[in-house]
């Protein structure tokens, strides 16, 4: 009898699993039916359709069977947004951020939103969509931004500190000051400071300032070149060689030019003129001499 009862248990429960599981492979069968009926529907809409389709109709059909073709048309149908998007955040940043760049990192926040917008929680994709495009653009710039973020973060701390007190007190605030309007001690404040003014990057092709006519000048167009030597010093130093030297023999032309203008030595100007030391060095107070009797009268010009 118990091993009856066993057999008999083992027939019914082999059976209502057998039952169970022609239910459920039934219903995978028609999910996968269904699913593959979408997707051949989802494959004969061509792009033509899509034009002619409102913009909800296209998300119910995209997210019931998404394909590259639907995508790419939701992409560029949202592309305006981005570009708006990058243009005003593009205002508060400085010239030299490219507006193209920008627009490229809000690229990737569009299809990541695409990708992960839910049709069914009744967001308008617009308002969710600007939020991911501005969080990828942030994420690109701080990406490319040298300096670290408690750095920028202290650098505002202190600037809105700072203007915060000019602004009531229509003043420059001290140091001082801006300690007791930040609550903070002068240790503290120093350390604020030294933090805030880190070394500055500064790129040539960004603007100086704007001209009538279609070229802007531009930071390399203001630059001081102190390799380049200025032309009026120039030829104010060879006018004044010539003076010096005019009415001078060759010989001691040669002993003040040596001297000083090629910086050489009493001997090795002896040498070159073929002439002793103690010579030169004659020759040169002799000539040192009679140029300042010629000059005295010309110091106004000077």
């Amino acid at each position: 009898m118990p091993k009856a009862t066993t057999k008999a248990g083992r027939k019914s429960v082999s059976s209502a699993t057998g039952s169970g599981s022609g239910r459920t492979s039934k219903s995978a069968t028609s999910t996968s039916k269904t699913r593959k009926k979408v997707r051949r529907k989802t494959q004969a809409v061509t792009l033509e359709v899509l034009v002619d389709m409102e913009i909800g109709e296209v998300w119910v059909l995209y997210q019931a069977g998404p394909s590259d073709m639907i995508r790419n048309f939701l992409i560029e149908n949202y592309l305006p947004l981005v570009r708006y998007t990058a243009e005003r955040m593009h205002t508060r940043l400085p010239s030299e951020v490219d507006v193209e760049d920008l627009m490229s990192s809000g690229l990737f926040g569009l299809m990541d939103a695409i990708d992960a917008f839910d049709l069914n929680r009744g967001v308008k994709f617009e308002t969710y969509c600007t939020q991911r495009i501005r969080g990828a653009i942030f994420d690109e710039l701080r990406a490319m931004d040298w300096v670290p973020r408690l750095v920028r973060s202290r650098t505002a701390k202190v600037e809105r500190a700072r203007r915060s007190f000019e602004m009531q007190h229509g003043r420059r605030a001290t140091e001082s000051e801006i300690c007791n309007r930040m609550e903070v001690d002068k240790n503290e404040f120093g350390k604020l400071s030294r933090d805030s003014k880190p070394v500055g990057v500064v790129s040539l092709n960004r603007k100086w300032f704007e001209t009538d006519s279609n070229k802007d000048v531009r930071e390399i167009d203001v630059v001081k070149d102190h390799r380049q030597e200025n032309p009026v010093t120039q030829l104010q130093r060879d006018d004044l060689k010539l003076l010096m030297t005019k009415g001078l023999s060759r010989a001691e032309r040669l002993i003040i030019i040596l001297y000083y203008y090629e910086e050489m030595t009493m001997k090795e100007i002896g040498i070159t003129l073929d002439l002793s030391e103690s010579r030169v060095s004659q020759m040169h107070s002799s000539i040192l001499a009679r140029l300042k009797a010629q000059m005295q009268h010309r110091t106004k010009e000077f």
